[in-house]
């Protein structure tokens, strides 16, 4: 592990694979088997269970579980005491680990603090999940989902701002510009 900081309070289970320039932070708890990138910030209390796949530059505030079946790829921003799952229906009574469902965050999507994610779904690309949100389907692209359960309220730039569409095509403040297609989004250059 390279030129990577884990605070003398934080655990990391062997074998693991941790990347560059990636700081773990007080009372973490890092399990075995998990891939995390390059300049990821871990925050404090934050529980990274067995196989758990983080990409580059991942950022997790505090006292965040990040459950098995998680796939977090570049660039995700997961808020505090954000939530995972990763069964339907648990009982304790009953072990139901290979009923783990994969959760997956494209690259450059935000969670809010306070959210839960229910797993089994995949939030699109540069995603935008308001606080305290409760998730139980998946999220397009650029997509903005609030409340709970969560529901879709309008779409957002890479650069987090919420875009205001004329017909099918909107232009960020940043200068980026999107076409909008039923229920998708995408950028484009023109």
């Amino acid at each position: 592990m390279k030129d990577v900081f884990v605070h003398e309070s934080s655990y990391v289970d062997n074998p693991c694979e941790i990347g560059e320039g990636t700081k773990i932070w007080h009372f973490s708890h890092i399990m075995s088997g998990c891939k995390i990138g390059d300049h990821c910030n871990i925050g404090q209390n934050v529980v990274i269970s067995p196989d758990v796949v983080l990409g580059d530059r991942v950022k997790i505030q505090n006292n965040v579980s990040v459950y098995t079946g998680v796939v977090c790829e570049d660039d995700v921003f997961l808020g505090p005491s954000c939530v995972f799952t990763n069964v339907i229906n648990p009982r304790s009574h009953i072990n139901r680990k290979n009923e783990y469902r994969r959760t997956l965050l494209k690259k450059g999507s935000s969670i809010g603090a306070n959210s839960t994610v229910v797993c089994g779904h995949t939030i699109g690309k540069y995603a935008l999940i308001g606080a305290g949100s409760v998730v139980t389907k998946d999220v397009p692209d650029y997509g903005l989902v609030m409340g709970n359960p969560a529901r879709l309220s309008g779409y957002v730039c890479s650069c987090g701002l919420k875009l205001a569409f004329s017909e099918d095509h909107a232009q960020c403040r940043c200068g980026k510009k999107y076409r909008k297609t039923d229920l998708s989004v995408e950028e484009i250059n023109l």
